[in-house]
């Protein structure tokens, strides 16, 4: 599902367009699996929205995303009505005013989702600010000291819902911020739900975050009053110098030491457990091999930023050998399993973040979630610890706003 956040679009709204358009295609590729027929979805299902925050703000909500049927990129409103963004500009322009009043605390409030792939935005005591390129939808970028989202807080959900059923999330990719759980309803009546902290999980993962040193403290934004906001990604971190250049060097030049006298072998899909790739380092570039011993594609070394973003030199395309590989070794890197484990993916969360060098916050996050599901980075899906639920026929959707404490 988060094919929008790993591609890093953030200035257009093409990332929705062509990545969460494309999301139900990536898990599908993920698994080799191939998608289950149903009884047709209706056009638009119920989405729940509970104010369980104990905050006294005014919540807005927003559906924002692309019309699946027509590929176009728009809003929806209360009603499950989509309504295409107009033109933007440069310098970009306001966007329409898409809020929707959300439900104060203790309450709830229920708006029709459309077959759509993309985000359902939340705030508390202030509206968001969007603006439109001649590109798309311009999406909040709060590393960005002079977004005007910068000082709200403000979370989002993704998901897709289409002729297969809804797909619908949590994720932390980007940022950790307001806390939620995403649920949804099936045929039967029964409910699965993902996305839950702990028992003082908020405040438990901001504490973790101060104490790990590194600079790792260096991703929490507040406002000027104090008021934490969010700790953003490593990405990020990286971007706003945070998190030095270097933090991730000491495990990947381990990894390519390793693997210079050693192979890792790649089983990327879980129902064909004869594909494997076969990968060595050679002259600083890791090449992976087939069964017959052809080079399939190669790596160069990757740098902290291709691992927590899983792109650059770890990029990814939704193929059937490099994208699946790839994907492997992003998850590998951040969770710091490819020392202790030459066959790749890990079969069980045991061995995840044991490193000293690791990616803390998707450690701390993990760490913190009631059920250990997480999207704490781009391809956390790889050996299904995404806090994902699916459902073929849903019959309601639900976002929890939990409280912070």
């Amino acid at each position: 599902m988060l094919r929008t956040l790993r591609r890093r679009a953030r200035a257009v709204g093409s990332a929705l367009a062509t990545a969460l358009a494309t999301a139900l295609a990536g898990s599908l590729l993920a698994t080799g699996a191939t998608a289950p027929a149903h009884a047709a979805v209706p056009a638009t299902i119920p989405l729940k929205i509970t104010n369980n925050s104990a905050r006294g703000e005014q919540v807005y909500l927003y559906n924002l995303g692309t019309e699946l049927s027509t590929g176009r990129q728009g809003w929806a409103d209360a009603n499950g009505t989509f309504h295409p963004w107009p033109a933007g500009g440069n310098p970009p322009t306001p966007a329409p005013d898409a809020s929707i009043p959300g439900p104060a605390a203790g309450q709830s409030t229920t708006i029709r989702i459309p077959k759509f792939s993309g985000r359902v935005y939340f705030s508390y005591g202030q509206k968001l600010v969007f603006r439109l390129t001649t590109g798309g939808l311009v999406q909040p970028a709060v590393q960005n000291p002079t977004d005007p989202n910068r000082n709200i807080l403000f979370n989002w959900s993704e998901y897709t819902l289409n002729d297969s059923g809804l797909w619908i999330n949590s994720t932390q990719v980007d940022m950790f911020s307001a806390p939620y759980a995403v649920g949804v309803q099936r045929a039967d009546g029964t409910t699965a739900s993902t996305g839950r902290l702990k028992p003082g999980g908020y405040t438990g993962f901001f504490n973790a975050l101060r104490g790990q040193p590194g600079g790792w403290a260096g991703l929490i934004q507040t406002r000027p009053d104090g008021t934490v906001l969010r700790a953003l990604s490593p990405l990020y971190g990286l971007e706003t110098g945070a998190l030095p250049a270097t933090v991730m060097d000491d495990y990947v030049n381990r990894v390519w030491q390793k693997y210079s006298t050693s192979t890792l072998t790649v089983t990327p899909f879980a129902d064909r457990p004869g594909t494997k790739y076969h990968g060595r380092v050679s002259g600083g570039v890791m090449h992976f091999t087939d069964g017959s011993g052809a080079t399939v594609t190669s790596f160069q070394k990757p740098d902290a930023a291709s691992v927590f973003g899983c792109h650059r030199r770890l990029d990814a395309p939704n193929d059937q050998v490099r994208g699946p590989i790839s994907r492997t070794l992003c998850a590998g890197f951040n969770r710091s399993t490819l020392l202790v484990n030459p066959n790749q993916p890990d079969a069980t969360a045991d061995a995840f973040y044991k490193d000293d060098v690791t990616n803390h916050y998707a450690r701390e996050i993990h760490a913190q979630m009631a059920d250990g599901k997480a999207y704490a980075f781009a391809f956390d899906d790889v050996g299904h610890h995404e806090s994902l639920v699916h459902d073929g026929n849903p019959r309601q959707a639900y976002l929890t706003l939990d409280p912070f404490h």
